[in-house]
């Protein structure tokens, strides 16, 4: 049987597992890089179906919005840091994979991680040093010297370990090891949020191009994750936990397969597999990979301060959202606000603020425009409400969180 698009996969007797757990709460986020919808849905991928049996799979749209303000690039390390930080470049500040510069004031959720009250194990398992010394930006006065209790990475850099070989296979090499080294600690310390990252599918579609190679090393990152999704189901059935486990991708590729970057249906092509059942964001094909860092924030119970919630660009597919979809048309000194209607009957809050000084670490002041409910799905204001501005931002604000949308005059 095969993924077919946009279609969701429920089984009964397997949802009943996570149901009846009731100990401690654990999430772990499995990148596999540069894999597109069409590939994961094509291909026989054991491990990536069955944890989607338990919950749903969906696609999940990368690259924001095409020829809008938060155009984002279909590149690896920007695609990480939309899901770490749950905005787009526009926010985030990385647009490649060299040279990078993240703007920190837009924090990853291992950042919202260590803010909690309460003590939260965190984990990464990746080859490239990066993903945790720059984009988390671990031990960083700018993260307020966020750190990660467990620590795999960096096997890039030992070419003893793994040797060079053809069609740069190393990295395959690595990621078996990424992938035994992540299971083994979510087996023995199951830290409460991991991110495994695997990197060598990325290249098998850069040498190859669609075909049976690149095909077969998809294959082979899924038996990557069964490892993982393995130690997560020791875990459930010896001591209780409930786990949260998202597979998802960075980006998606060019219609060779060989590149990406662009702004292509195909490069644009993220998905999401997750063992928990889900609302109608990710049912609807409308989701974005920043709606992931919002999931887990939600399904873990962490307390995000509502200035960080107002900034994301993610809506949970995880438990009660209210409404999604949030657009913004101008007309002459009017601004329309529209959304689509998840659950009716909501009060939503307008907010608007005509500065950015979250942008450098500093606070906005919020206007409140007005109350309506959520099945208005629409909301016109006049933009003589504020102090003229070059720059706007608003929110659509609800007991279960929050939209938000730029506007940049001339």
């Amino acid at each position: 049987m095969r993924f077919k698009t946009l279609v969701f996969v429920f089984f009964t007797v397997l949802a009943t597992v996570s149901c009846v757990e009731s100990g401690p709460r654990k999430a772990v986020f499995i990148i596999i890089d540069g894999v597109p919808a069409d590939m994961v849905e094509r291909l026989e991928l054991p491990a990536i179906r069955e944890i989607a049996s338990e919950g749903a799979y969906g696609r999940s749209l990368v690259g924001g919005t095409v020829g809008g303000y938060d155009e984002t690039p279909t590149i690896s390390a920007v695609g990480y840091t939309d899901i770490l930080t749950a905005t787009w470049l526009n926010k985030h500040n990385v647009p490649g994979n060299d040279h990078l510069s993240p703007n920190y004031n837009y924090p990853t959720i291992f950042r919202i991680a260590e803010d909690q009250e309460r003590d939260v194990k965190t984990a990464i398992f990746s080859s490239w040093t990066d993903n945790r010394t720059v984009l988390v930006g671990e031990g960083k006065p700018e993260t307020r010297e966020v750190g990660i209790d467990y620590v795999f990475d960096g096997f890039e850099l030992d070419r003893e370990a793994f040797p060079d070989r053809e069609n740069d296979l190393r990295i395959f090499d690595i990621d078996e090891h990424v992938s035994e080294c992540a299971a083994g600690c979510i087996r023995e310390q199951a830290p409460d949020l991991s991110w495994v990252y695997l990197w060598y599918t990325d290249d098998a579609g850069h040498i190859f191009g669609n075909g049976e190679k690149f095909d077969e090393y998809v294959r082979l990152a899924d038996r990557q994750v069964a490892r993982v999704w393995d130690a997560v189901k020791y875990r459930r059935e010896k001591f209780g936990e409930d786990w949260m486990v998202i597979v998802t991708t960075d980006h998606g590729r060019a219609l060779d397969g060989h590149s990406h970057g662009g702004q292509s249906a195909r490069e644009r092509s993220g998905w999401i597999a997750v063992n928990k059942p889900v609302n109608e964001r990710l049912k609807s094909g409308r989701s974005a990979i920043t709606d992931i860092s919002p999931s887990i924030c939600r399904f873990l119970g962490f307390d995000v301060p509502v200035e960080v919630e107002r900034e994301q660009d993610g809506t949970s597919f995880y438990g009660h959202s209210d409404i999604m979809d949030m657009q913004l048309a101008p007309y002459d000194n009017t601004v329309t606000l529209t959304w689509t209607c998840l659950e009716k009957g909501v009060e939503v809050t307008v907010l608007g603020a005509s500065s950015n000084e979250f942008k450098t670490g500093g606070e906005d002041e919020w206007v409140e425009l007005g109350k309506v409910r959520s099945q208005d799905e629409s909301f016109s204001f006049d933009l003589g409400a504020f102090p003229e501005s070059a720059f706007y931002k608003f929110v659509l604000e609800t007991s279960n969180g929050s939209l938000n949308r730029w506007l940049i005059k001339g």
